[in-house]
């Protein structure tokens, strides 16, 4: 008995692949009201409402996933049908309704109706289901979404802030309940998509970024906060539609719109002294400008000039990869970016950065960028009408010439497309790179679908299955001389979502340009070289959440180096693997108890 007592038990592997004794564990039931639902120990969550109030939240409701252990506590007996489901049942329920029906528009409605309900359950058919939804909560759906948004409204969700609200914003803030807010999405509605301005319609895009910065992220709902900065709009549609819920005037220009941006910026610090703010497609005109002005003291980025700019760093790096050449030798592309707006330039921009960073001189970098715009080839002559930003990539020489002249006499590696306009490479212009680059790097990169550059089917049936494609929007499998081809999605939630994880757990003041390439490094060095060989240069989107994770290590370790990890104690006795994980928000069900106020 003594021997018996004094050995180890034996021990089983838990879901962590840590070791635990036999008799610890859990042999989950398959009848009653706790079918497959563990009953381990769960941290309860207190909630400051009880009864049909707490049925009527999204972040706390569970529908009929409540124990009666619950209902009797939480003192909503009768209020819901008698028979107790669980998670896997009220999943299953609203994949049966996603998948029976055609429509994407109404599939993106059946989502959001979750979203209203039942915050948990939504994110939880998000993490486990992200290849099918991400096409339905975001790009190419959310662009309908937007234009239908006034038609579709249902239940208020995130902040708006307006002309009419100047000098009440530091007070307006606290209208917000929740206290711990840690990544903000902002749109003024002025270029949403490649569809232009809608105005308060925008409002979709932020809702549609924060669902993945939780489900991919990892960034529980409670902290995440939509906003619209509702300026009016110039739409003439929406201006006339009696349906219309945002500004109906003229869009406000000038130093009126930036001191109304201030006060919102100044507000949100002042209220989150810690939270990212992210600019999400506003206008090419403002979207730089805003992003200097705020980049060096605010904790704040802009998704389509640097998320754009950082994802197609990692699918450029990557098709580098597939090509059999080092990474190191992106300063020796020729890159052809069609567009000069601010994703455009954007792109650029971190492409020049990498370049330098790698050890080229920046008039090196310089050379290698041939960027057109509706004029053609952006040349020093147009400097005048130029941003500085767009005149570091001027050329000396040939400015004005066509897409396919610049291809003709550059003979381009690499071909960007970030114009809005769907079909703008043409069969004569893909043909052409052919000739002269045996794997042509073709990136399609324009939301949504239609305004796609070309389709997947254009650019490998045009290049006899030899070009390295990723797009914007997502295509089908492609299939040429008996060889199929998956195309990948160039999508910023690669980078976005672990970005924001990183710098707010870090506690960084501001999200520096080293920050972009290791987190675009992190992504590129995910994908497989299996999958390089399939022709995809981005990891399938079921990884989303371990491509997070990575990207959010390597900037914790940058804003570390950079000594921005306010919020990182003893870096020696961290492990930043297990650290993260145990951060990121998990969608599960836990238990909830009133909170009270005790007195004695």
């Amino acid at each position: 008995a003594s021997s018996s007592s004094s050995s180890s038990p034996p021990t089983s592997k838990d879901n962590g692949g840590g070791d635990i004794p036999d008799f610890l564990v859990e042999h989950v039931p398959t009848e009653g009201e706790w079918a497959h639902c563990s009953r381990k120990f769960m941290a309860p969550l207190q909630v400051p409402v009880r009864g049909a109030d707490i049925l009527h939240n999204p972040l706390f409701n569970k529908g009929t996933a409540f124990k009666s252990g619950e209902r009797d506590r939480l003192r909503f007996r009768g209020l819901l049908p008698p028979r107790r489901t669980n998670m896997q049942v009220q999943k299953n329920r609203i994949l049966h309704a996603l998948r029976s029906e055609d429509s994407d528009i109404k599939k993106n409605q059946i989502l959001e109706d979750t979203h209203d309900r039942n915050e948990t359950l939504y994110h939880r058919i998000l993490v486990d289901h992200m290849e099918e939804m991400a096409p339905l909560i975001y790009t190419p759906t959310v662009g309908q979404a937007c234009k239908e948004f006034g038609m579709r409204f249902r239940r208020p969700r995130g902040m708006y802030f307006t002309e009419a609200d100047r000098g009440y914003m530091a007070s307006m803030v606290y209208n917000w309940p929740h206290k711990d807010v840690h990544v903000i999405c902002v749109t003024d509605g002025s270029r949403i998509l490649g569809l232009g301005d809608l105005g308060a319609n925008g409002m979709g895009i932020p809702v549609g970024k924060l669902s993945l910065y939780c489900a991919a992220g990892g960034i529980a709902p409670h902290r995440v906060l939509p906003v619209v900065i509702d300026v009016g709009t110039d739409n003439e549609e929406l201006l006339e539609s009696e349906f219309y819920l945002g500004v109906q005037e003229k869009r406000l220009r000038g130093p009126e719109y930036f001191q109304l941006v201030d006060e919102f910026m100044q507000a949100v610090r002042h209220r989150w002294p810690n939270v990212l703010v992210q600019f999400e497609d506003f206008s090419s005109d403002k979207a730089q400008l805003l992003l200097n002005h705020y980049r060096d003291d605010h904790l704040c980025f802009n998704d389509d000039i640097q998320g754009t700019g950082a994802t197609t760093l990692a699918g450029v790096l990557g098709a580098l990869r597939a090509k059999g050449e080092d990474v190191e030798s992106l300063g020796n592309q020729r890159i052809l970016i069609a567009g000069a707006g601010s994703a455009g330039i954007g792109v650029a921009q971190v492409l020049y950065q990498a370049m330098i960073e790698q050890g080229r001189s920046p008039e090196e970098a310089k050379d290698c960028f041939y960027v057109v715009d509706a004029t053609g080839l952006v040349g020093v002559e147009q400097s005048e009408n130029l941003t500085p930003e767009q005149r570091t990539f001027a050329r000396e020489e040939d400015g004005g010439l066509s897409l396919l002249e610049v291809v003709q006499k550059y003979k381009p590696t690499m071909l960007l497309g970030m114009t809005g306009v769907g079909g703008l490479f043409k069969e004569s212009i893909i043909k052409e790179m052919a000739k002269s680059c045996d794997r042509p790097v073709i990136f399609p990169l324009s939301n949504p679908t239609i305004k796609a550059e070309c389709t997947a089917t254009q650019a490998f049936e045009w290049t006899n299955g030899r070009c390295i494609f990723a797009s914007g929007s997502p295509f089908d499998p492609v299939t040429v001389d008996g060889k199929v081809f998956y195309p990948t999605q160039c999508n910023n939630m690669y980078i976005f979502p672990g970005l924001g994880l990183g710098a707010t757990l870090a506690g960084a003041k501001r999200v520096s340009d080293k920050m972009l390439y290791v987190a675009a490094e992190a992504l590129a060095n995910y994908v497989t070289e299996e999958e390089h060989q399939q022709g995809k240069v981005f990891p399938p989107l079921s990884q989303i959440r371990d491509v997070s994770k990575c990207v959010a290590i390597a900037v914790i370790k940058q804003a570390i180096e950079e000594g921005q990890a306010g919020k990182i104690g003893d870096v020696s006795k961290l492990d930043l693997d297990e650290f993260v994980a145990k951060k990121m928000y998990d969608p599960v069900y836990v238990p909830l108890v009133e909170k009270r106020e005790i007195t004695i």
